[in-house]
């Protein structure tokens, strides 16, 4: 595990000299970040006892439904993304800045989703795990219905040439709640499930 770590640490030497003699200064930031979320647990055990933390079966199994997630969700906003520049061709950001967006976020649904499955998700019943589950399909829902509301609302409105009111409303007011609705509830349990722990 020690040569893994002295072996990731001289390609990030080598990735940020590439990196800032391009100027890709947003890009470096988002991977110095990704990089802590994803080690937190080795950074953090290394500073605390100088030790590396031991690395089972359950650990493993933590770190592979993350990853799966992080991909999940990187794969996601980026075929969004990829769709937002080519349908509103007027909307040019600059590439490097949204690319580091990227990569901080991913990194940080692969951190809350560790929190979630090693401190968490032990410590909520079986009802809650279902309430979850629930609250991120309701979410998740909202988003998808967002972005389709949003793609008829225009197609509708540019074919008959005035405002539709249908998909207008859905996609300022009711994907919107459910999206709140949706990650409130989540938001809640999972803070239950790390606080249960402590107690």
């Amino acid at each position: 595990m020690k040569r893994v770590l002295i072996g990731i640490s001289i390609t990030a030497v080598v990735l940020a000299i590439i990196l800032i003699s391009l100027k890709a200064y947003y890009v470096l930031v988002a991977i110095i970040v990704g990089g802590l979320l994803i080690g937190h647990r080795e950074l953090w055990s290394l500073l605390t006892t100088r030790k590396l933390p031991p690395f089972d079966e359950r650990v493993k199994d933590n770190m592979s439904r993350s990853i799966r997630n992080g991909f999940i969700f990187f794969a996601a906003a980026s075929v969004f993304l990829m769709l937002t520049f080519s349908i509103n061709q007027t909307w040019k950001p600059e590439l490097l800045p949204v690319l580091g967006g990227l990569f901080i976020s991913s990194g940080t649904v692969y951190w809350l989703s560790y929190l979630f499955y090693d401190r968490a998700e032990p410590n909520i019943s079986e009802r809650g795990l279902r309430m979850l589950k629930i609250f991120l399909i309701v979410a998740g829902s909202s988003v998808a219905v967002f972005i389709l509301s949003v793609f008829l609302h225009n197609m509708i409105s540019g074919l008959f040439g005035k405002e539709e009111p249908v998909f207008f409303t859905i996609a300022t007011i009711i994907a919107p709640l459910g999206l709140v609705v949706g990650l409130i509830g989540s938001l809640v349990l999972f803070i239950m499930g790390l606080t249960a722990q402590r107690q």
